[in-house]
């Protein structure tokens, strides 16, 4: 069979038309799905920014509120009186009294060591 020279028959157009269009389509495929998977870790990051700063926001506000608690918790107890201090028992004075009483005479001997008895007791 004779070959021709010069320009490609009618099949031979179709064939090089269809090699170039699939090669095309090939390659922008593969440009997308390169551009596609740059897209999704670059939001994935702008997601982990997000929350990081989400977080940070949520720990400081729960900071500021135990800080406003603790705040409010001695305020209230300053606020509230002092307890009155409960008076120790003298017992040495109880005793030195009723020796005194006891040596006026306006104490009996039985008095006396009754009133001793309860206030050792105590």
């Amino acid at each position: 069979m004779r070959r021709r020279m010069g320009r490609p028959g009618l099949l031979g157009a179709m064939a090089r038309t269809a090699v170039v269009a699939g090669t095309a389509t090939a390659v922008s495929g593969r440009m997308q799905r390169g551009q596609a998977e740059r897209s999704a870790q670059q939001q994935a990051a702008a997601d982990a920014e997000q929350q990081a700063l989400v977080n940070q926001a949520a720990a400081q506000a729960a900071a500021q509120q135990q800080a406003q608690q603790q705040a409010w918790q001695q305020s209230q107890q300053a606020q509230q009186p002092a307890a009155a201090p409960v008076p120790a028992v003298d017992r040495v004075g109880q005793l030195t009294a009723l020796a005194e009483l006891k040596a006026q005479g306006l104490l009996t001997d039985e008095e006396f060591a009754a009133e001793k008895a309860r206030v050792l007791s105590a």
